[in-house]
């Protein structure tokens, strides 16, 4: 620990730092909690995003096998053409995290007649799956993004409750222990200078 000077302005300095820390850890201590529910979100909203996914997958599935077409994720995907995801930005708790806007596709002009009737509906499904899955990659930048941040808040938290605040507890009582010391000091130092004035006089 730093030596920190006996005087009455470093107690001044040391009341001051206590004041400051103990304004700004509730604070944090808010931010924290609210960067632990974002994490929570974060995980619901994963969950929620496999969930869609599963759900269309399974219903693809199921009306995609009574026509008993083979290769069809290999001629859907040959069909259609991820052209970008449109992200946008929030602040959430303090962190600039990215968020899923929109998934834009382009499909390649196909014969009618030479298609399953269902084509268009499994573009439309895998679409879906596309950006459900770009949707959940971005998820996980939020959640690694929040994640960090919880991590900083965490350490300042421990920093002002563990260190910082104890820290200037202590120096404040050194200080004042030292202070009243001197203060005890100066008086009999005062009181032995009177009666010595006094006996001089007699």
């Amino acid at each position: 620990m730093a030596r920190i000077k006996l005087t009455k302005s470093e107690l001044k300095v040391q009341r001051d730092a206590l004041k400051q820390f103990r304004r700004f850890l509730p604070t944090l201590q808010l931010k924290k909690q609210q960067l632990q529910m974002e994490m929570l979100n974060c995980q619901e909203r994963l969950h929620r995003n496999e969930a869609a996914e599963r759900e269309v997958k399974e219903n693809l599935s199921s009306w995609i096998a009574l026509f008993g077409h083979n290769g069809v994720e290999e001629h859907l995907s040959g069909m259609l053409v991820l052209d970008g995801i449109e992200r946008g930005w929030q602040n959430i708790a303090g962190v600039q995290v990215p968020i899923f806007k929109n998934a834009r596709f382009s499909v390649s002009k196909y014969d009618f007649f030479n298609e399953d009737a269902w084509i268009d509906d499994a573009l439309e499904a895998v679409k879906k799956i596309i950006a459900l899955r770009a949707e959940h990659t971005i998820i996980e930048e939020q959640y690694r993004l929040i994640g960090q941040e919880l991590r900083v808040t965490t350490q300042r938290v421990n920093l002002f409750e563990k260190v910082k605040i104890p820290q200037s507890r202590e120096n404040i009582r050194v200080i004042q222990i030292y202070l009243g010391d001197q203060q005890t000091a100066a008086v009999g130092r005062s009181k032995i200078a009177k009666r010595k004035s006094q006996g001089v006089a007699a």
